[in-house]
């Protein structure tokens, strides 16, 4: 097979096989988007989930020396490091843009109380708030045996009323169809200065669910991921109830 073979046969691929040990598709730049139905996954609960955590530079980890200079230093335990200030400082939320096919729009979101409802709709749901990046993260539900419903969701991560931070998190969006590989979309782009990220696009397109990678950083909130895509929803600012830890 020649080099232009290779070249037209990856054109017509949706997306990248990721590591098959681990049972993924990884969304990427090249490789964008992905087909539910095709894969016999476009019915049950799907499960989307945003994980993170800080860039390990931004932890104030221990730093090398020399161990000729300290030779003793090998025989020492290394110390355990707290959070930072900066990590505390850091709350990525989860939410979704949806649209139903009769032309209801709204929100699923931690602020405001917006959690959804799985089994009527929207046929989203949100199972809580993570304030402090832990391993289980954030996750949505979607209730794709009412896909017929579904017009189109836009899965988005934003950061909550605290200095803008993307650029020091190592956030991953992975969604769980209820049958085939997880689909896992990685936030990996330094964008320092932005407070949102329309992360992915699931659209009904003609009874066919397909999920599409977008990864587009904004610099303002809600109301700007909607003027981008074109939901025409009135915002207002919200706010959170002191977190417990």
């Amino acid at each position: 097979m020649g080099l232009l073979d290779g070249l037209r046969r990856g054109r017509n691929d949706d997306f990248d096989s990721g590591n098959a040990a681990s049972n993924a598709i990884e969304l990427t730049k090249r490789h964008g988007q992905v087909s539910l139905t095709k894969q016999g996954a476009a019915t049950g609960h799907l499960r989307i989930n945003l994980s993170w955590q800080m860039r390990t530079s931004d932890l104030g980890g221990p730093q090398r020396e020399s161990l000729l200079r300290h030779p003793f230093k090998a025989l020492k335990p290394p110390e355990v490091v707290g959070h930072s200030q900066s990590m505390v400082n850091v709350d990525l939320d989860l939410g979704c843009l949806y649209e139903l096919q009769d032309g209801t729009k709204g929100v699923v979101q931690p602020l405001g109380g917006y959690l959804g409802d799985v089994n009527g709709p929207p046929y989203v749901k949100l199972s809580g708030d993570d304030r402090f990046g832990s391993a289980s993260g954030e996750t949505i539900y979607v209730n794709l045996d009412q896909r017929e419903n579904i017009k189109r969701l836009l899965v988005f991560a934003y950061i909550y009323d605290q200095t803008p931070a993307f650029d020091r998190t190592k956030g991953v969006v992975t969604l769980y169809p209820s049958n085939g590989p997880r689909i896992e979309i990685s936030l990996d782009e330094r964008q320092p200065q932005a407070r949102s990220c329309a992360v992915v696009l699931i659209e009904n397109v003609k009874n066919e669910i397909i999920v599409r990678r977008e990864v587009r950083f904004v610099y303002g909130f809600q109301a700007e991921l909607d003027r981008l895509y074109g939901w025409g929803l009135q915002w207002g600012r919200g706010f959170k109830t002191k977190a417990d830890r």
